[in-house]
């Protein structure tokens, strides 16, 4: 046999001998059992512990078995793209094993596995890299190691076991049609999936991962990452919500009617959304040494303690943004997505273009790189005239990695100071970005105490501090606009609560909430984790207060309300709605009255579902709404000079 080899070996490729059939028969049961044994691996890198393993597959080993099914696929199409067994299995391995573990690491930090789209993150999903520490990371990373490059050492002692080029062919047409079917659900797939008794739990992706496995999982996503068209969605249905909105202001329809614009000169809009701000002070059982927020607390006192609820923990900025400017929820799209990088490449109604269609200019500031989340082109479409990121600022100054808070609310000024018109400004902040186990601070302001370990002291030190300097970068906002006299309205909110340790280690030892597993959460715990402080300051007078709670899809309506200015479109919807439902995130609701529940209650469901068809209609479908309400602003295009910098009307710099 080994002489057999070395002559196969030593033959051109195109004299050697077609696999016989004992060979096949080899190689298909090498395939099988490498697919059992890359299923129990990526099993162990996502759960933890075999012992997680052996007890999903004693409860579920139908479940298994479609997962090494779906391993088994991968392995085919490898073996028949690349043409040799070992490359390709250790092709395989690779491609799988790193998958499993950014799952495993993305949901210890953000409560999230890896879906499909996630590929498409590209450079943000770096973003992980220096989370990827510790002895359980250097284990992984090492077997993943291991296992390819004994993989690729077997290939230069045993040879390729090739396979003709119709061979190849077959393997790659069987291979691609196993997987396609599971991915689209095809009839023979269904049975199969039925029969081992596989439940989709879509709007908890922890939970699905976790029983179905990352392989399945992974597979039964993609077809969820397609936006299907809602029952009921037509021209019809959008003219029937159109004439109720349109009744809702008393049949104005035209731009001009649209809009009771506040008396006098209008006034600067500004939002800010700080990176992760929440206040630490809510941790249970944890001291400091003197008030983190002063500036948020004396806010809260005068105008009332308010919420917004977001539907992101510890990461996932671009969402919240996407809801605060479009004024469409995620919870209308599949688990996990990303608007930002999957569905906006068009213009897109948004803040930004009903202010710039009510004679503002609408402005833009982040102080990180403008590729991530994609915001260059975002931005672009959703009708802002300039964008400034971070090679736009001059010299700033940095507080650890990032550039400080106070150096965004310097550029806010910078802008309103140099612009004749108005301007509505969406700043995002990022000095206080995670992980915070580090020292970025050395010497910080505020000691804290409380029963923990020094580990979750240091985080919570480090991230106190980042926040104390986030509320001075909001009282250095409104120092200014106190002192100038100018007219403004100011909105300062966080994305998201902090990502304060693996496994949420840091809200369980104080207490705060009681389990890592986020399916074991209570609504009331559910919503502490997606509740983030929301307060506005203006000198001008307004027509509406803070309610207690509003989801940050509501935002924007309620600032247009506050601000005196008629909605329109989405925004119009959205004003209807929030009263009665001011919650909505995929799995939590909350009412007028403070109720939680899972589920939409039945007296806002019709006005629900006619939110989900608007959205849809003005995301993927044929824009209908666009011609029945305020052109101006549903048809916008994006504007021709963004970003251009000109000595008439200077850019963002």
């Amino acid at each position: 046999m080994r002489q057999t080899r070395l002559a196969l070996r030593k033959l051109p490729a195109r004299k050697r001998p077609p696999l016989t059939l004992w060979q096949s028969v080899c190689i298909s049961a090498i395939l099988g059992l490498a697919a059992l044994a890359l299923c129990l691996g990526m099993e162990w890198m996502t759960r933890g512990s075999f012992t997680e393993v052996r007890s999903w597959m004693e409860g579920s080993r139908s479940i298994f078995f479609l997962n090494a099914m779906l391993t088994f696929f991968l392995l085919l199409l490898c073996y028949g793209v690349i043409g040799s067994l070992l490359p390709a299995m250790a092709t395989a391995a690779l491609l799988l094993s790193v998958g499993s573990l950014i799952s495993y690491f993305k949901t210890r930090l953000i409560g999230e596995p890896f879906f499909p789209w996630d590929i498409l993150l590209n450079q943000e999903g770096m973003n992980i890299a220096p989370l990827v520490t510790g002895s359980n990371a250097y284990i992984r990373i090492g077997v993943i190691i291991l296992v390819v490059a004994g993989l690729v050492l077997l290939r230069v002692k045993l040879g390729r076991f090739a396979p003709s080029w119709w061979g190849r062919l077959g393997l790659v047409l069987v291979a691609a049609a196993g997987l396609v079917s599971f991915a689209f659900q095809s009839t023979w797939a269904n049975r199969m999936l039925n029969q081992a008794g596989v439940a989709q739990i879509i709007w908890n992706q922890q939970e699905n991962y976790g029983n179905n496995g990352f392989a399945l999982a992974f597979t039964l996503n993609v077809k969820n990452s397609i936006i299907t068209k809602p029952t009921g969605y037509g021209e019809q249905a959008i003219d029937s919500i159109a004439a109720k909105l349109t009744s809702s202001r008393g049949g104005m329809a035209t731009a001009a009617a649209d809009t009771a614009e506040p008396a006098g000169k209008l006034p600067h809009v500004i939002f800010v959304m700080s990176e992760a701000f929440w206040d630490p002070t809510l941790l249970p059982g944890v001291t400091f040494s003197e008030d983190p927020l002063p500036t948020i607390h004396r806010l809260q006192e005068r105008y009332g303690a308010s919420t917004m609820l977001t539907p992101q923990f510890g990461g996932g900025t671009s969402n919240v943004e996407f809801e605060v400017l479009t004024g469409f929820s995620t919870s209308f799209l599949p688990s996990g997505s990303v608007p930002y990088q999957q569905y906006i490449s068009q213009p897109i109604p948004s803040l930004a273009s009903f202010f710039e269609s009510r004679g503002y200019r609408s402005l833009a500031v982040h102080s990180y790189e403008g590729w991530f989340w994609n915001r260059n082109n975002v931005y672009k479409w959703m009708g802002f005239e300039g964008f400034k990121s971070l090679s736009h600022f001059t010299e700033p100054e940095y507080k650890g990695a990032f550039i400080a808070d106070s150096e965004v609310s310097r550029s806010i000024i910078r802008e309103v100071e140099k612009s004749e018109e108005p301007v509505f400004i969406y700043a995002v902040t990022m000095q206080n970005h995670g992980p915070y186990n580090d020292d970025r601070y050395g010497q910080t302001d505020i000691a804290i105490d409380g029963d923990m370990t020094d580990e979750a002291k240091q985080i919570i030190n480090t991230y106190t501090q980042g926040a104390k300097d986030a509320d001075a970068s909001l009282k250095m906002l409104i120092d200014y606009f106190e002192e100038k006299e100018e007219p403004a309205y100011i909105v300062f909110y966080g994305d998201h609560l902090p990502m304060l340790g693996y496994d949420y280690d840091v809200y369980r030892q104080t207490g705060f909430i009681g389990s890592p597993l986020t399916e074991e959460w209570s609504l009331e715990e559910l919503r502490s984790m997606r509740s983030v402080p929301l307060v506005t300051w203006t000198n001008v007078p307004v027509k509406a207060e803070l309610p207690a709670t509003i989801s940050s899809s509501f935002l924007g309506s309620f600032a247009l309300k506050a601000l005196g200015i008629e909605p329109v479109g989405q925004f119009a919807l959205n004003a209807e709605l929030y009263p009665s439902l001011p919650g909505l995130l995929r799995n939590l609701t909350i009412d007028s009255g403070d109720t939680l529940s899972g589920i939409v209650p039945e007296e806002a469901s019709a006005l629900v579902e006619d939110y989900r068809l608007l959205q849809y209609d003005m995301l993927f479908g044929n824009q209908y709404l666009a011609g029945k309400m305020d052109e101006d602003f549903l048809g916008r295009l994006a504007l021709p000079a963004y970003n251009v910098m000109d000595a008439e009307q200077p850019a963002l710099r």
